[in-house]
Parts: structure tokens; C-alpha cells; sequence
């Protein structure tokens, strides 16, 4: 049997919504099903407006040039975080400063934001790793304090809360991502929550190569031209019609993701109060989504030979991100603030298991073969 870390899920009813899109002859971007996709998000998040982009890299992208990121402008953010986290911000010129992360939810340490601040930061970039909420009262305290903005990177978070607030609803704007390995997906896919109503009309220009197009369709205009920078963000329908599927069974999409999550975490109980590995911490007031399990091991060394005993097995674990400001591009463009010394230490232990809706009685097999590889 060969496990592999991720399958991409279908609802079953994604080809009957992309026929009904080339049924109602619209094929570009923002036609039926797009619309009701920013519906469903609207309603989910109560953001003021949501607009789906091709990735959520280009939601990030969007967001550096509302907040008007210009040549040395500083973002603060981790360095345990995927590119599109630095390189949306590095486009426009600006300076991703990287803080450590908490050792229990491996989110940036919001205790260490202040100190990074200096006459150059503009915005603070909290990133939701697996689906878990940073400190958010913290870091929009810090905020507003400092006059900067927050843009929540909610890639791996859609369905999860904040003290009962979605992910990526509470900061002036934030990001999420439908690319396959995440647990609402449309292939490649994304979107920009416009939290800040500041942001709203600029943010579909700038989606729509820089024109009033979308003023145009709603009568607003007698004729859309170019008015401002921008680019082509939006997704064609088919890639929104896969969406909608997908976001019709997001409750129980989540639901099943849950089960799953539960049953490695109950699992590997005795191993983690024995030492052997440490399990994932969610805070009390953080509603996590299953986006993923990972477990920490005592050192890079010993996830080296896990990794390698389990696809002996047929079984095929990965690991994460290397850090930014360890990376070539991230001394480059970027720079570091204080010790990341948590970064550095849990990267190299973090290793994530498969987690996928349909996994079944395969996912026995995953613990056992854990068991027997970490002992």
C-alpha cells in the first residue's frame, strides 16, 4: 500500500458546476459561480468585501500594493512561513523582518513584535500556521498603538476562528488559499477578505489590471478605462465553479478533516507524555480546521530516520518550510530580528502526516508504522 501525503478531494459535484458555467457561456473571470463563492465567504468571515484571486499568493500581492508598500517599507513577520509570506512584499520594495515563533503553536511570537518595529515598518503579517490563530488581540493592539496595518496570512486557515472570529476577518485585510493541499481547494486559487472599508473600491480595480471594470458591469460607469497600477488577479469560472462544490461541503469537509486530526492526536497521547514526540498545542480560544498534523521529534537526525523507515512502508511523511532568513533570497531581501533560535530548532523536528478526507483505514497503518519508527 502506498500512503501519499496528500489527496485532493472531490465533493462530486465539480464537473457538473464547470458544465453549468460553459452552459451559461461565461468562462472568464467573475461570471456565476464566482459570485457566489464571495457570497459564501462574505456570509462566512462578515468581511466587507471578498474577492477570489488565482492563488493566494496574488491575494498577498493585492494586499502589498493597498497598504502601499513602497522601496524600504518594513514587513514584519516569521521566518517559518511559506515565500509568497516575503516575496508579495519584496515585489513592491519593501523589507520582510523576521521574528521568532512561539514554541507551543509555532505562530510569530507577539511578544517580540515591538521590539522589531523601527521608523520604516508598515505592516505586520501574522501568519495562521496550521490553521491555528496567533495572538490577534495582541498584535492589533500593537497595531493601532503603532499606526501600522495587519494583513492576516489565513492560507491554512479558512474555517477556523479567533475567540470566535474567523481567520483572516480580523486584521485590515487578510489572504486565503484553495490550492490542492488545502482543505477547501480549486486546484490553484485564492482570496483577498477586505476587512478595512478604506480598501474595498481600490481593491477590484487592482484586480482588474488597474480599471474601473467592475464599476462598468454595475452601471456605476458608461465606460471602464484604466485608472490605476494593477494586474490580472482574478480566476477564470472554471476554477470558481470547482470552488463552489467544494464550499457547498465545507462544514463537513471540516468535520471529517476533524475526525482524522482526532484520532493522531489521541493516538500518540502516551508517546508524547513519555517524551518520545510532542504533539500539536492549540490554544484554548483557537478553533483549529484539521489543515494538518504534524509531530515534533527530538531532532533532525531522528526525523531524517522516521521519514525514511516510514516510506519503507509505503507510508510518505514531509516535512515544512526551511526558514526564510535562512534562505538564499531571504538574507538577500529580508533581515532578521533577534534570535530566531525556535525557528531554527523546530523546523528541523517538525514532520507532517498524511491527512486527507478519504484516508480511512489507511491511516491505522500511519500510526502503527509511527509507533514502531519513533521507539
Amino acid at each position: 500500500m502506498n500512503i501519499p501525503f496528500n489527496k485532493p478531494y472531490m465533493t462530486g459535484r465539480e464537473l457538473w458546476c464547470i458544465a453549468q458555467a460553459h452552459t451559461n457561456g461565461h468562462l472568464a473571470g467573475d461570471g456565476m459561480f464566482t459570485q457566489k463563492c464571495h457570497v459564501w465567504l462574505e456570509s462566512l468571515t462578515g468581511s466587507r468585501k471578498a474577492l477570489l484571486t488565482h492563488s493566494c499568493t496574488a491575494a498577498l500581492e493585492m494586499a502589498a500594493i493597498l497598504v502601499d508598500i513602497q522601496s524600504g517599507d518594513e514587513v514584519i513577520m516569521p521566518s517559518y512561513t511559506f515565500v509568497s509570506t516575503a516575496n508579495a512584499f519584496v515585489l513592491r520594495g519593501g523589507v520582510p523582518v523576521f521574528v521568532d515563533i512561539r514554541p507551543d503553536t509555532l505562530n510569530i511570537d507577539e511578544t517580540l513584535i515591538e521590539a522589531a518595529i523601527t521608523p520604516r515598518t508598515k505592516a505586520i503579517m501574522p501568519v495562521h500556521y496550521a490553521g491555528v490563530a496567533c495572538e490577534m488581540d495582541t498584535i492589533m493592539d500593537i497595531a493601532s498603538r503603532h499606526n501600522l496595518w495587519v494583513i492576516e496570512d489565513a492560507a491554512q486557515g479558512i474555517m477556523s476562528t479567533y475567540k470566535g472570529k474567523p481567520l483572516g476577518s480580523i486584521g485590515h485585510l487578510g489572504a486565503y488559499s484553495f490550492h490542492e493541499t488545502k482543505n477547501i481547494i480549486s486546484g490553484e486559487g485564492g482570496a483577498l477578505l477586505i476587512n478595512d472599508k478604506r480598501f474595498a473600491e481600490r481593491a477590484e480595480v487592482i484586480r482588474e489590471k488597474g480599471t474601473n471594470r467592475s464599476q462598468f458591469f454595475r452601471g456605476q460607469v458608461d465606460k471602464y478605462t484604466w485608472v490605476d497600477v494593477g494586474s490580472s488577479y482574478l480566476p477564470g469560472e472554471v476554477i470558481a465553479a470547482f470552488l463552489w462544490a467544494q464550499m457547498e461541503e465545507a462544514q463537513s469537509i471540516t468535520q471529517r478533516r476533524m475526525d482524522i486530526w482526532q484520532q493522531y492526536h489521541e493516538a500518540f497521547k502516551s508517546l508524547d507524555n513519555a517524551g518520545i514526540l510532542r504533539r500539536p498545542i492549540v490554544p484554548e480560544d483557537c478553533q483549529h480546521n484539521a489543515h494538518m498534523y504534524y509531530i515534533l521529534l527530538e531532532s533532525l537526525a531522528k526525523r531524517s530516520e522516521v521519514i525514511a523507515e516510514l516510506k519503507k512502508h509505503g507510508v510518505n511523511p514531509v516535512f515544512h518550510y526551511v526558514p526564510l532568513h535562512s534562505s538564499p533570497a531571504g538574507k538577500k531581501y529580508g533581515r532578521a530580528s533577534g534570535e530566531l533560535r525556535h525557528t531554527d530548532n523546530l523546523a528541523d523536528r517538525l514532520l507532517r502526516l498524511p491527512l486527507w478526507v478519504g484516508l480511512g483505514e489507511a491511516q491505522g497503518l500511519v500510526i502503527s508504522e509511527l509507533q514502531n519508527a519513533v521507539v
